[in-house]
């Protein structure tokens, strides 16, 4: 049995090309026509692979690297081995990204698990739906009345369209993902089991019982938009829950009804946004946090995975901690708590010797 490869090359490029499309400086202008077709971690790089350092904490690699040239800021500069092929750059890893797109096309874009093309036998379309052009449903997958879907785009196997939802150009809708009560942008990638459009979580509360709000908002996501595998995001209860062009949101992410998220917002895995959230654009959540719920978090704030916000943030800022604060402050806090203890335990030790 061989291995497979999944992520097939788009050619390869000389390492003068590279030096152009990363603005980078060649170490050694005569090896410019050298070819590379592949990229590699430092450690594993091979003679026609690319790879790159910027980072104290993998330069240990960089004398014993086979690789065939190396991104690499200049700080790193003097302790590369002789022969190695340098790329001097002030920002290897960005430009390492860039020569990776280049190689790896097909990678930037899930593609058809059944390698399918158009409607395929097992899949269930509505003879209301309506499909232009390029559109591969792949088996498996549902897609209901009066739904539109807009060409390039791919329907994964086992996805479940709802009625009258709306899907942009060049999507793409991960396996088992459902999506109900929504309008969707162009180039807009959902991965795997992701949940879009469910109702919200409302009820009204009393000692006999719960009464279930009715969730009558949409959900629209808007062009560039990139939600990971198994995120959930509900519809809007009275207005809908939005989430603004470019936006890129990790797995396991849930964001309830009425959230509004702005422009380019980065939001890591298991963050939780309760309802009627306000983030504006360029705003970034670490991993794992919390937002109550009508808290508006500013234009370009960010927040320290881990952090539980429960108040609004200004534009800009930065903040940590649980309840987050700005982050200067946690820290001072953390740190002066840190001292506290180890005087405490320094005391209780002495009092115990002395007694």
């Amino acid at each position: 049995m061989t291995d497979p490869v999944f992520f097939k090359r788009d050619g390869d490029l000389s390492v003068g090309e590279i030096a152009a499309l990363t603005g980078a400086t060649l170490s050694d202008p005569s090896r410019a026509d050298l070819r590379i077709n592949n990229v590699a971690p430092i450690d594993r790089a091979g003679p026609h692979d690319l790879t790159f350092l910027e980072n104290l904490r993998y330069s240990s690699g960089l004398a014993s690297t086979r690789a065939g040239t190396c991104l690499i800021a200049e700080r790193y500069v003097k302790d590369a081995p002789a022969g190695l092929l340098l790329l001097i750059t002030r920002d290897p890893y960005r430009g390492f990204v860039a020569v990776t797109r280049k190689l790896f096309a097909d990678a930037l874009r899930p593609s058809s698990l059944f390698e399918a093309e158009g409607i395929t036998h097992g899949a269930s379309v509505h003879p209301k739906a309506r499909i232009e052009d390029d559109v591969t449903i792949e088996p498996g997958a549902v897609v209901g009345p009066r739904a539109e879907i807009g060409s390039g785009t791919l329907i994964g196997a086992g996805a479940v369209i709802g009625a009258e939802v709306r899907i942009g150009r060049n999507c793409n809708v991960g396996p088992h993902s459902s999506i109900m009560h929504a309008l969707i942008g162009d180039r807009v990638i959902l991965h795997p089991g992701c949940r879009i459009g469910q109702d919200g979580f409302g009820f009204v509360m009393s000692p006999r019982g719960h009464t279930k709000v009715p969730q009558v908002g949409r959900v629209i996501i808007q062009d560039d938009v990139e939600i990971g595998a198994n995120t959930a995001i509900d519809r809007g209860a009275i207005r809908d829950t939005v989430i603004g062009e470019g936006t890129k949101i990790d797995n396991l992410v849930q964001i309830g009804h009425n959230v509004l998220i702005g422009r380019h917002c980065i939001i890591v895995a298991h963050c939780a946004i309760a309802g009627s959230v306000t983030l504006e654009d360029f705003v970034a959540l670490g991993g794992r946090v919390t937002i109550n719920n009508h808290v508006t978090i500013g234009e370009g704030a960010q927040v320290a995975g881990m952090s539980g916000v429960n108040n609004d943030i200004p534009p800009g800022g930065r903040y940590a901690g649980l309840p987050a604060k700005p982050a200067k402050l946690w820290m001072r806090e953390v740190a002066w708590l840190e001292r506290a203890a180890k005087n405490y335990s320094g005391e209780k030790n002495k009092a115990g010797t002395e007694g």
